[in-house]
């Protein structure tokens, strides 16, 4: 059985390779460092299927350094030691750095990554690594800045056309039959600017229609599709449809159809983490102080996911979709916050009033800084009424009660210590 056509069609030089021209076209800066031969460490972040694997792969062999790959998904801080034991028994005087490839680096943990910190420090190894995500929050600060990032980005209609052309034109198996494109939106619009999945969809096309002559069209991309894969794209614009019609779920309290997109972007491979944090926020927004509860559910759920991992962690989020989805809802605190911004912008730095003041020094005491402060504690039901807003804002509304029966609750309670402010 042959070989994939995206591993097939595997570029081996820097001439293959399509796309990211900013980083390794003609003086571009990883081209640069690559004709020196003085590899830094780096890290690559970008979607799936732009070409982080193999470009990895291409310097290595450019370069004639041996390569150790490793993927965080299924490789532990033993499997790192043992890599850079190997790394430095194999290492000979005056050798160059062996490359370290760490795939999906951000799902390292941070005992992994800091097993790594020594060996890229001393120059055991020049790590290479590859992220999906913002390694900013993803790489612990020690040796992110030991690494150049370099960002690849999703491929652009050219890109994708020229990668069609060189499939037809040069792969064995496609070259057998008599294929041609009449229309390639659909092609292109379904892979979502990602390589292998682009040709992922030209090869199940190609192998569902057994006719000797082929001809693409949009109308049989999108049938041979539909029959035959699940289009959901981490990194297109399915991948935000869905996200989309979750949340709007949990806001609009259906339960069934919550779960059902959940299941949707379990069933695609979507990063448990991002559907977690994205149900931090909704409990927040959507829900917020008709059920302050529902935050805690959210963020336990983000913490447990992390502890329990995957497959069982679909049900700890289908708990929390469903808890939320039922859940009373009110959007007063996003919308507080929002108009207590908007109020900043229009006013500016308004003083602070003087009895709010901090008083550390004698100077501060002395231009009565905290002087008229009176603690709350000290009065029936822990409040005294006194001003907290500045001046010009004094009587300002910000937050504003939803109809909801928690926060109407504390509405009354306010305007009985505020006498109707509220």
């Amino acid at each position: 059985m042959s070989a994939p056509l995206a591993e097939r069609l595997r570029p081996k030089s820097l001439d293959e390779y399509i796309g990211q021209k900013h980083l390794v076209g003609e003086r571009a800066i990883l081209r640069k460092m690559i004709e020196s031969g003085n590899l830094s460490s780096f890290i690559l972040w970008g979607p799936p299927g732009v070409g982080k694997t193999t470009l990895a792969k291409i310097i290595a062999n450019r370069l004639e350094r041996p390569f150790y790959t490793l993927s965080a998904i299924n490789s532990g801080v033993k499997d790192v030691r043992e890599v850079i034991e190997k790394a430095k028994s194999n290492r000979f005087f005056n050798q160059p750095n062996p490359i370290l490839f760490i795939d999906e680096i951000h799902r390292f943990s941070k005992s992994q990554q800091d097993s790594l910190l020594g060996a890229v420090e001393n120059g055991t190894v020049t790590l290479i690594g590859a992220t999906t995500e913002n390694p900013s929050f993803e790489v612990i600060t020690p040796l992110l800045s030991r690494c150049q990032v370099y960002v690849l980005k999703s491929l652009d209609k050219k890109d994708l056309q020229d990668l069609v052309k060189r499939a037809l034109a040069t792969d064995f198996e496609l070259k057998q039959r008599n294929i041609s494109i009449k229309e390639d939106d659909a092609l292109l619009r379904f892979s979502g600017g990602d390589a292998r999945k682009l040709l992922n969809i030209l090869e199940l096309v190609v192998n569902a229609s057994p006719e000797e002559e082929l001809v693409i069209t949009n109308t049989l991309v999108t049938d041979r599709l539909q029959e035959n894969l699940a289009t959901y794209d981490k990194g297109g614009e399915m991948h935000y449809d869905i996200i989309s019609a979750f949340i709007k779920s949990i806001r609009g309290s259906d339960p069934d159809a919550a779960v059902y997109w959940l299941a949707r972007m379990v069933a695609g491979g979507e990063d448990p983490k991002f559907i977690a944090r994205r149900l931090v926020i909704s409990a927040a927004e959507d829900i917020g102080l008709a059920n302050p509860n529902a935050l805690l559910l959210a963020n336990a759920c983000f913490d447990a996911l992390q502890k329990i991992g995957w497959p069982e962690g679909r049900i700890i989020l289908s708990e929390t979709a469903i808890y939320l989805a039922n859940s009373p809802k009110s959007n007063s605190a996003y919308l507080a916050i929002d108009e207590a911004l908007a109020l900043v912008k229009e006013t500016g730095d308004l003083p602070v009033p003087l009895h709010l003041r901090n008083a550390p020094t004698k100077l501060m005491k002395q231009l009565n800084y905290g002087k008229e402060y009176r603690y709350s504690h000290d009065g029936e039901n822990h409040f005294i009424e006194q001003q907290f807003l500045p001046d010009e804002l004094k009587t300002q509304s910000i937050w504003h009660a939803a109809d909801n029966q928690a926060e109407q609750k504390q509405a009354e309670w306010l305007r009985k210590l505020w006498k109707g402010r509220f």
